[in-house]
């Protein structure tokens, strides 16, 4: 009987292994479905001028609202993980940004993160949400502080993740490399770079499917010609410092200490970009927590929102007095 059981589970793993490796396309979309599923995330589409805006979108619509924004050449499915332990306390929304994941794109468009600032304000404005936390990853961290800042009104907190953004933070060997030659490992020439991607942007890469990584591989290769636009308007976009000082939006900053791309001593400079903070190192870990690390990163942000949510009762008691 043990014997018969082993055999036929080798034959479903071997069958799911070829489903894997023949198809990697169909296999790489029921793979993201069941990540989705587990975490308690659905896909729905929004809309804003000239873009069309997937989003993924999970917990119920009486609780608080977190919006989380990927980074350069990620997708709404890079918060799947974390988002799991978010949900059954928070109403949870992860947008692609226009130009990437499932986003439309459109080759003549201004990207720079002004733009993206206003593609993310219109989003919430389809979705009828005035007022958010927010939270976001390496170039998401940029505009997500960026929008705190223009729309101070619209976010009662930040969560920023190895944020891009500020001069400490993009002094980083591999951008001051980029600058120098135009190349870098976020931008894929050819499938075989996607190796190098993932050592690059996480201390231990976790464990993705063959045809996950495939699919990402060719997408990000496709993408190649206007990523690599986006990334000079990135790169040229003017540094928060020389914009803004001492925004009162309460901020958890977090950052890896094994962080690649961007460099950890970006978190001191949002330190003093954001006084209202709490800071989070986290020893080997990369340049996506959220992904290497998606338990303990949720469980930090939550001990955050609870300590604001003790500041707000203590400051209505005072207020009482």
């Amino acid at each position: 009987m043990m014997s018969a059981l082993i055999a036929i589970a080798a034959c479903l793993l071997l069958a799911l292994l070829l489903f894997d490796r023949l198809l990697p396309d169909q296999a790489a979309r029921l793979a993201l479905k069941l990540e989705r599923r587990r975490s308690g995330l659905s896909l729905a589409d929004a809309a804003v001028p000239g873009f069309s805006m997937p989003y993924l979108q999970g917990g119920r619509e009486q609780q608080e609202t977190l919006v989380l924004v990927h980074g350069f050449g990620g997708d709404k499915d890079n918060f799947t993980r974390v988002a799991r332990f978010l949900t059954p306390r928070y109403r949870v929304i992860c947008p692609d940004l226009p130009g990437f994941g499932d986003a439309s794109r459109d080759p003549a468009a201004s990207y720079t993160m002004a733009d993206q600032v206003q593609h993310l304000r219109a989003f919430l404005d389809q979705l009828g949400l005035d007022k958010v936390h927010m939270g976001g990853n390496s170039m998401g961290g940029f505009i997500a502080a960026q929008f705190s800042a223009t729309f101070p009104e619209r976010v009662a907190s930040l969560w920023l993740l190895d944020a891009a953004g500020t001069a400490a933070a993009q002094g980083s060997a591999i951008l001051q490399r980029y600058l120098q030659t135009g190349e870098m490992p976020l931008l894929l020439r050819s499938e075989q770079d996607f190796t190098e991607l993932m050592h690059t942007t996480t201390h231990r890469p976790p464990f993705l499917p063959w045809s996950v990584r495939t699919a990402l591989a060719r997408r990000a290769v496709r993408d190649y010609p206007l990523h690599s636009k986006i990334m000079q308007q990135l790169t040229a976009s003017p540094l928060l410092e020389t914009r803004y000082a001492a925004l009162a939006t309460p901020c958890l900053i977090v950052w890896g200490q094994q962080d690649q791309i961007l460099d950890p001593a970006g978190a001191y400079s949002f330190q003093a970009l954001f006084p209202n903070n709490q800071l989070q190192m986290m020893a080997g870990i990369g340049h996506l927590p959220m992904v290497e690390a998606p338990k303990r990163s949720a469980l930090d942000y939550l001990a955050f929102r609870t300590t604001l949510a003790g500041q707000a009762s203590k400051a209505v008691a005072l207020g009482k007095n």
